[in-house]
């Protein structure tokens, strides 16, 4: 999935905070948007296997979701949301498609390296691959109660992010090729 839905779904996750403490809902929503982005930073070293934890970041999430109910503070709230979007993130992962250049022809069986089983999950292709118009689809239903939901000034950041959503979706496939051809092409010195 794209980054933007990642990071959206991060932080709808704040929503059970901003119902049952709304005086955190600001710190939860951009914890758990960075949170929802942050694996993907791992695209600068092993894609889906340096920073993606499917089990691990639930294994924080859930005793840091423990703390956070019975010392709730910014820090126990903000940090439970950023593993909970983390956590989120890398499932998501595994429903969607493989990270391959051209993962619309699904040559791939390779989703998230589960790093406890020492083994890559395969991809279940709900979302066939991030771009798809369906993933599109649940950025923009996501990106309904995030701006409800969101602190004062955070409803630019959805916007953003739904307009770098909505060009990834209709450059998807020329970005893939190009980037294929950048690989297949081999840097010659004058």
């Amino acid at each position: 999935m794209m980054l933007t839905t990642h990071a959206l779904v991060g932080a709808l996750l704040a929503l059970p905070v901003a119902v049952v403490a709304p005086g955190y809902a600001p710190a939860a929503v951009v914890a758990g948007f960075v949170g929802g982005s942050f694996p993907d930073l791992d695209v600068l070293a092993r894609h889906r296997r340096t920073l993606h934890f499917p089990r691990y970041y639930g294994y924080v999430a859930l005793p840091a979701a423990f703390l956070a109910l019975a010392y709730p503070t910014t820090a126990t709230v903000t940090a439970t949301l950023f593993f909970v979007g983390a956590w989120a993130h890398s499932l998501m992962d595994v429903v969607g498609g493989s990270p391959e250049p051209r993962p619309w022809e699904a040559k791939m069986e390779r989703a998230v390296y589960d790093h406890r089983a020492k083994r890559w999950l395969p991809p279940l292709r709900w979302i066939r691959y991030d771009g798809a118009p369906e993933d599109f689809a649940l950025v923009l239903v996501v990106a309904v109660p995030v701006t409800y939901l969101a602190p004062d000034g955070f409803v630019y950041v959805v916007a953003v992010a739904l307009v770098i959503s909505a060009a990834y979706t209709v450059l998807r496939k020329r970005i893939g090729l190009l980037a294929e051809d950048a690989e297949a092409t081999p840097f010659v010195e004058d």
